[in-house]
């Protein structure tokens, strides 16, 4: 893992062109503003797609639209309650993901005098 992070290679770890093309696609899926911004509500607890759309300042259409991508991307799953279907994550490594990308976020925005890229 250490050895991932720090970009050391060994020969050992190659990615197929399989792989990295998954892994671009769930990228790409979370780079939606509006999805990223509801795998973060789900990450702290599952919800409705109201509740959902009042969190993330959307329309309950524009919401179960983006819910659909994630479902049928299996980063979120829901379960029936009475009449509501209730939404929470089914990937628990994307909420990680998500969560240290935003945690890393906030700690440069709180430091803006130490920022800099890759290789600064």
């Amino acid at each position: 893992m250490v050895r991932a992070l720090t970009g050391e290679h060994d020969g050992s770890d190659d990615l197929s062109p399989e792989l990295l093309q998954q892994a671009a696609a769930r990228f790409g899926l979370l780079a939606s503003t509006m999805r990223l911004h509801i795998m973060w509500v789900l990450a702290h607890g599952e919800t409705d797609v109201g509740g959902l759309a009042h969190a993330v300042g959307g329309t309950l259409q524009a919401v179960s639209q983006h819910l659909a991508k994630l479902k049928l991307a299996g980063l979120v799953r829901s379960r029936r309650e009475g009449r509501r279907h209730v939404y929470l994550v089914d990937d628990p490594h994307v909420v990680m993901m998500v969560r240290l990308a935003v945690e890393q976020l906030r700690e440069e925005h709180a430091k803006p005098e130490q920022r800099g890229g890759v290789g600064a």
